[in-house]
């Protein structure tokens, strides 16, 4: 356990107790890659959606996964991150495939065109008490595709790297070959906006609580 201690008058506070309620890698290494080393318990929650407009839908599903691990969670203070993406292509909403053929259509309808990116991102302090404190965003980027050959489509759509992914693609993979430009945030089209988490974490920050250390 990490202590926190009196020094010079001031009230040294315990490292905050951060978990991700996701099993993605991408998200743990981008919350790596800035510092932040978290535990990782993926959300078992049967997602459900009710509505239709990209930045509202990974907002609800972002918020079903971070209230779902913070149900589980006893600690004395811990903030549990949920997050959920969407790709948005000409009014439709592409989530994972579910095949190699699904793959190779999402591929297809965004080749050679423009389309948008949307993560959801669901802050949840949880306190000792039960008591808890929210706050939660949704990041957009436009993300622009070079046009595609058939059998370009077709490779990567067999190579393994979509399926796992909203709209059967990375853009830290191979797909890279592929994109054009993009205009927002390139972490978000990754899986998670960590400048803007970064940010709305510190709101957070004065709510770890300080070790009694007996001193006057």
């Amino acid at each position: 356990m990490a202590f926190a201690f009196v020094k010079r008058g001031r009230i040294m506070r315990r490292p905050m107790r951060i978990v991700l309620a996701s099993g993605s890698p991408r998200r743990r290494e981008l919350l790596e890659q800035i510092g932040i080393r978290a535990e990782v318990i993926p959300s078992s929650v049967e997602e459900k959606v009710t509505s239709t407009v990209p930045e509202q839908v990974v907002l609800e599903l972002s918020g079903q996964k971070a209230e779902d691990v913070a149900a589980g969670i006893d600690g004395d203070g811990v903030l549990v991150i949920g997050a959920d993406t969407v790709v948005s292509s000409e009014g439709r909403i592409l989530g994972k495939p579910a095949s190699e053929e699904e793959a190779e259509e999402m591929i297809r309808s965004l080749a050679g065109k423009s389309h948008q990116v949307y993560t959801g991102v669901t802050l949840i302090w949880k306190e000792p008490s039960g008591e808890t404190k929210r706050s939660s965003f949704a990041e957009g980027t436009d993300v622009f595709v070079y046009p595609m050959e058939e059998e370009e489509i077709r490779a990567y759509a067999r190579c393994g790297e979509p399926m796992d992914k909203a709209g059967a693609y990375g853009i830290q993979g191979r797909f890279a070959a592929y994109v054009e430009k993009i205009e927002g945030d390139y972490s978000n089209v990754v899986g998670l906006p960590v400048g803007r988490l970064y940010q709305e974490r510190k709101e957070f920050s004065s709510l770890r609580p300080a070790e009694d250390t007996g001193r006057a």
